[in-house]
């Protein structure tokens, strides 16, 4: 298959941070689909380069790539033959027709078209490609998050990309979605016949999902202050999970019965009432702490932010899935900025034993958990309850211990893991859709969130001040404590 990738935003952070160099990774493991004329990689943007000055700006920026991932000078030499650059002013018309001529030109089998811009450019550009035929049934169209910023706005994009382009040919891509661990949540519960007896409100106590970054804004608090945690990681990423975790088996390993399957989740999702916000959800703000031992200011002293921003950077909230295999179970998402570390990872509690027959531990060790490790490592660790013997007696009952049976993806799979990015975009290039998100899932996950949104709006309490370091604001452990369940970190 031959291929033409178009990077809109070619010069800009998403491309050089992640898109070149998960390119670059697939090119080195043999995956670019490269026979039958080969591809090419072409980035767009508004100043002037040769594409030999673009190949030179790309091996700079490679310099700040990890050190296992970076190219050799030979390797960078072969790989750069496959990158060009094209100037391209996307609110001109006329450079369409220039670049839908470059195209064509060579008529590759599979045109991929990834925004790597400012969202507020999507409309422009989707409108622009179809006005030019740089739509037609060989071409893909893959957009980043955030795709939009309310209900409304979500679906006025999806409204100019479908005037253009079919649903299959429109890629809403999560990276999270791309994570070997994230899709692991499939095989984990499909692939095998251990969990799915079990993964239902007759074993499962509740369910939490943590997204937690030590980073703070950096530069972009200008950017952020306008989209905030709840719309920057629930509204897409907690609820991607959430919806893999919840969702009942799909008939096949289609796209569509996937994904009709995590529609009917968030549907089932518990609605917010004004006063469901208030008892229910938990936002916080950072302010100046330490993480990693270093000294951070609070976000309200970070670069570009407006004095006296009310704009959440921790959200803690409770839900329920209002059906049958998950009535009453609560799920609980938090996520965070300036947290004690970059983690991700999805607890699973199960239930206690009907009728104890042993000493229970100290320490709430007591239920059985499954921990399913997102990042900065991926992998599984069951947490068991085991005697130890005749020393652990106590008033005539065994006293048990815990311990854990750990699954490192890392190493069970040493050669053949493929990141996020990577991932996606080989899927985009090969016309794979079971891990991007359908316009009808985005749409009701913003209409999920915006009663948050609009009772945080008509409230004029500000965030919750959380230290930098710290794992947020105090009422986030009471929301759990509630329920008598306590965070992985504090049980």
């Amino acid at each position: 298959m031959s291929f033409d990738l178009v990077l809109f935003g070619g010069t800009g952070d998403l491309t050089w941070r992640k898109l070149m160099p998960a390119l670059f990774q697939a090119w080195r493991h043999c995956k670019l689909p490269l026979a039958n004329g080969g591809g090419r990689i072409l980035a767009v943007a508004r100043d002037e380069r040769t594409d030999d000055e673009y190949r030179a700006y790309i091996r700079d920026k490679f310099a700040q790539v990890e050190e296992a991932k970076k190219p050799s000078d030979e390797e960078f030499a072969r790989f750069a033959q496959l990158l060009h650059y094209r100037r391209m002013d996307v609110s001109q018309p006329g450079h369409y027709a220039g670049l839908k001529e470059w195209i064509d030109a060579r008529g590759a089998d599979t045109v991929v078209l990834f925004l790597a811009t400012a969202p507020h450019l999507f409309p422009i550009v989707c409108a622009q490609l179809g006005a030019a035929g740089l739509n037609g049934p060989n071409v893909r169209l893959v957009l980043e998050k955030p795709l939009g910023h309310d209900l409304e706005s979500a679906r006025e994009i999806n409204r100019i990309v479908g005037a253009s382009f079919s649903e299959a040919q429109a890629l809403r891509l999560d990276h999270y979605l791309g994570k070997p661990a994230v899709q692991n949540l499939m095989a984990l519960r499909f692939g095998n016949a251990l969990f799915e007896p079990l993964w239902r409100r007759e074993s499962v106590a509740s369910i939490q999902i943590t997204i937690a970054e030590s980073i703070g804004v950096g530069t972009r608090g200008d950017f952020y202050d306008r989209i905030g945690a709840l719309r920057d990681m629930v509204q897409n990423h907690a609820l991607q999970l959430l919806t893999m975790l919840a969702m009942e088996p799909p008939s096949s390993n289609d796209a569509d019965a996937i994904r009709d399957e995590k529609l009917k989740v968030l549907r089932s999702l518990k609605p917010f009432t004004p006063e469901g916000v208030q008892r229910d959800v938990v936002r916080g703000q950072y302010k100046a702490g330490a993480v990693n031992g270093q000294a951070v200011p609070g976000y309200l002293d970070e670069a570009k932010v407006p004095a006296g921003s009310t704009t959440e950077t921790f959200v803690a909230l409770r839900t329920e899935v209002q059906n049958w295999r998950w009535a009453g179970v609560p799920f609980y998402l938090r996520t965070g900025k300036r947290l004690p570390a970059r983690d991700a990872h999805i607890v699973v509690n199960f239930r206690e034993v009907p009728h104890p027959i042993f000493h229970e531990p100290r320490g709430g060790h007591a239920s059985n958990k499954l921990v399913i490790k997102l990042q900065p490592d991926d992998g599984l660790e069951l947490h068991l309850l085991a005697a130890k013997g005749a020393t652990t007696v106590q008033g005539g009952q065994e006293t048990l211990s815990p311990v854990s049976l750990d699954l490192d993806f890392e190493k069970a799979f040493p050669s053949e893991r493929v990141g996020g990015y990577e991932r996606l975009l080989l899927d985009a290039l090969a016309g794979r859709l079971n891990l991007f998100v359908r316009s009808d899932e985005q749409e009701q996950a913003w209409r999920w969130v915006e009663p948050v949104l609009a009772a945080w709006a008509e409230n004029p309490a500000p965030p919750r001040p959380y230290m930098a370091g710290s794992w947020g604001p105090a009422a986030s452990s009471a929301l759990v404590a509630r329920d008598e369940n306590a965070w992985a970190e504090e049980g």
